[in-house]
């Protein structure tokens, strides 16, 4: 026989439990003369057959209905499915704890959470260290903290040689810029890479031009081509964040960003380079979107986690008329435009293959040109020439 103390102990569980246990008549004691209650060594081994049947999932309740008649099959499995499912959870939390301490892979999750919370996901990088423009780069690039260095450098190696970063074609530049019902005095170009855009407007304007762009190297290959040019006296070079401009309001009647936008998020750009424009001043805004209403699925799902915010041209301008801007015109960059941009990016890739033969930024560019290459068509790059409403 054991005292309740005694029992306690054997079990490892506390008086209150055992008292709990025996109100729920799963054991009985009986008090003695002397007034303490006792157990027998029948309530202990039921005791422990009912510490069996909890570790797999069983509730107390469900363990009486287990001791009292034949075992409910049903419910053991119910119980194995919902301890399945709590397995599964458990191991993505574990491989998100290890991916997070460098012993995993991170893109899938950095992919998932730019989609549902991008703007927080960009405030968190900046917590863990990462400079804005380091945090950016990995939000649209290595998406995976722990291999961005890695990924970075071979992502910069890949394009280091190339004339252009993006689609492009001087030819549609001037295009957009000759839609302008007036000539442009003071510009500001963001996004600018090595300035091809720029010469463009350079070339077809007597405006002075402020580049801005976060790649240093980017704005020195611009600022020798325009020495060259000897044009560098209406250039002003800009090394910043788009998100955090260091201008005044009303400082520009024209702001060019080709292919850039996407990376502050569209809406965000219209609402926060709006105010650097004076009154009726212009915008010309080029977006990645959808060109057809049944893409194929592989280039769906492709864009769903290269660019999550990719919108038909008549969302586009729906948020642009929100935005407060009226549309003056607008069109699609040609397929020139991205041979212009793919075929020497693809060219590259294949010369950097055996030097670089397990580089993941190689590979990612590779799949993108693949895109291109099958899909091009079905998405594209629309200029859009915009005014500023009043």
């Amino acid at each position: 026989m054991y005292r309740i103390s005694e029992l306690a102990e054997q079990v490892g569980l506390s008086r209150t439990a055992l008292l709990y246990y025996e109100k729920q008549q799963l054991i009985k004691g009986h008090r003695l003369d002397n007034g303490y209650r006792v157990y027998s060594d029948k309530d202990l081994q039921r005791i422990r057959l009912i510490q069996q049947l909890q570790s797999g999932g069983l509730t107390l309740k469900e363990c009486k209905a287990c001791l009292e008649a034949k075992v409910d099959r049903q419910l053991l499995k119910n119980r194995l499915q919902e301890l399945d499912r709590e397995i599964a959870r458990k191991q993505q939390s574990r491989q998100l704890l290890a991916a997070l301490l460098g012993e995993g892979d991170l893109k899938a999750w950095h992919e998932n959470i730019d989609k549902v919370a991008p703007d927080a996901h960009l405030d968190w990088l900046i917590k863990q260290g990462f400079t804005e423009k380091e945090a950016l780069r990995l939000k649209w690039l290595s998406k995976d903290m722990n291999e961005h260095d890695t990924y970075m450098a071979d992502f910069m190696k890949v394009f280091e040689t190339l004339e252009r970063w993006g689609p492009g074609n001087d030819s549609e530049t001037l295009q957009a810029l000759s839609i302008l019902p007036d000539q442009p005095k003071n510009i500001l170009e963001i996004g600018c890479g090595k300035g091809l855009a720029t010469t463009v407007l350079a070339n077809n304007t007597d405006a002075s031009i402020t580049v801005v762009d976060n790649e240093d190297s980017a704005l020195e290959k611009l600022s020798e081509r325009f020495k060259a040019m000897d044009l560098v006296s209406r250039l002003t070079t800009v090394s910043a964040s788009m998100t955090e401009l260091p201008f005044a309001p009303a400082s520009f009647d024209l702001i060019w960003a080709e292919g850039s936008a996407y990376i502050m998020g569209t809406t965000n750009a219209l609402s926060q380079w709006k105010p650097l424009l004076i009154d009726d001043g212009f915008m010309m805004l080029s977006d990645l979107v959808w060109l057809t209403d049944t893409p194929n699925e592989e280039a769906i799902n492709f864009w769903q986690k290269e660019y999550p915010d990719m919108q038909p041209i008549a969302t586009r301008l729906a948020q642009i008329n929100t935005a407060g801007f009226d549309v003056i015109e607008h069109f699609t960059l040609s397929k020139k435009a991205w041979q212009n941009y793919y075929e020497p990016l693809k060219a590259r890739v294949e010369a950097l293959r055996d030097e670089m033969p397990d580089s993941v930024a190689l590979e990612d560019i590779s799949k993108e040109n693949n895109i291109y290459t099958n899909y091009l068509g079905q998405f594209g790059y629309q200029m859009f020439i915009l005014r500023k409403r009043r």
